[in-house]
Order: structure tokens, then sequence, then C-alpha cells
């Protein structure tokens, strides 16, 4: 029986090889490998690795929760995770932060959409979902699994910051002093305008189907877990 230690080790050969290759040595490895043989290593380490933690999580032995969510706290986590989603989707269109062919520094356009909302919307949507399932359920298996993706996003997005500062140089300080790094922080601070952070229909409408597609599929695992919990 592999157990919590082989969720947790499973976790953090998944966090630990994805920080590793996306930021110390992934110049190293693009030299020594050219782009696309690094995209190869990347792309079998992750499958691999995530693979490996999703069977450890199939593995463990069911135990009840040490705390789960209220039920007038579940439709606010919904809502939270529509956020998320409309952030993922929107963060594959136009991001600044994506690999282009020319890698000579270029400015960067005004801040728009979830742009507007922070910088770092992909990540922030992986936040999002573990904070929402950490604070649903809190058994041991989903504590592990939820603090490595947190990990993973939060320590990602640093990690993107001090890439581009140096590849990009002011192009990407101007970027960051246009945006922000903690969602809503720069349309609070009036860095970014609220009307520039209506999300596109992309983001809206692919988030939106996201949503529905994962909410159905969770309805056989959280009906139990109402039942359980005499809800």
């Amino acid at each position: 029986m592999i157990g919590l230690g082989g969720l947790a080790l499973a976790t953090a050969a998944f966090v630990g090889s994805h920080l590793a290759l996306s930021h110390p040595y992934r110049i190293r490895l693009v030299g020594l490998l050219g782009e696309r043989g690094f995209l190869l290593l990347y792309s079998i380490v992750a499958f691999v690795t995530l693979g490996a933690m999703i069977l450890a999580y199939r593995a463990v032995d069911y135990s009840l929760p040490w705390w789960s969510a209220p039920g007038w706290w579940w439709p606010v986590a919904a809502a939270i995770m529509l956020l998320a989603l409309i952030l993922l989707v929107g963060s594959l269109f136009g991001n600044p932060a994506f690999p282009r062919g020319d890698a000579r520094p270029r400015p960067i356009g005004p801040a728009a959409g979830v742009f507007a909302i922070t910088r770092h919307p992909m990540n922030w949507a992986f936040a999002l979902w573990a904070l929402v399932h950490i604070s649903i359920w809190g058994s041991p298996s989903n504590l592990i699994v939820a603090s490595g993706i947190l990990i993973l996003a939060i320590g990602g997005s640093i990690g993107q910051d001090r890439k581009k500062r140096r590849l990009l140089g002011k192009a990407w300080l101007d970027w960051e002093a246009r945006t922000s790094f903690i969602p809503f922080g720069a349309l609070l601070s009036r860095s970014a305008r609220w009307r520039s952070a209506a999300p596109g229909w992309n983001a809206l409408l692919g988030g939106l189907a996201l949503w529905l597609a994962i909410t159905w599929l969770h309805a056989p695992t959280v009906s139990p877990i109402a039942a359980l919990l005499g809800r």
C-alpha cells in the first residue's frame, strides 16, 4: 500500500520537477537539448510525475476529513471555481508571458481582460482551485495534493516574474507596474481600470463551458459526500 507518504513523495516530485525545469534548469537544458528537445523532456517528466501523483492519490485508503465545508460555502466555492476557469481560459489569449519566436524585448500593450485582474491568470486559476478544495474537504490526501498545486502555482508565478525581468528587462518591469500579482490588486489600487478587466467572450464562454462540464463530472463524487455529511 502506497499510503500518504507515497502520495507526498509523488506530489513533491511533480511540483519540484515542474519548478526546476521551468526556471533554474531551463536555460541550461535548452542550450543542451534545443527547444524541441527540452519541450519533449519537460512533457515526459510532467506526464510521468502527474500520473504517479494521480495513481498514488487513488491508492490511499479513505479516511474521514479533519473538516468539511458548511452547506452555505459550496455555492460560494462554485462561484470561485467559475472565476478560476475564466482566468484559465482567458490566459490562453494574448498572454505576454508565453514564449515568442522573436526573443527581442518589446513593449507590452495595455492590461486588459483577465490580465487586468492579475498578470498570472493561469497560475491563479490553479491556486484558486487548490484553495477551494482545501476549504471544502480537509482529508489528508486532498490536503497533500491541493497544497502541492498551491505551492506550484504561487512559486511558478514568482519564478516567472524573475525570469521575465531577466529576459525582457524594462518591458516586463513596466508590465508589473501596470498589473498585480494578487488578483484585483491593480484594480483596487487604481493601477488598472475596472472597465478594462471585463473578460472577453472567449474567456467567459470557455470558462462557463468548462465549469459546467466539471460540475457535471463532480456530481457522482459530491453526492456521496453530501449524503455522508447528512446534507
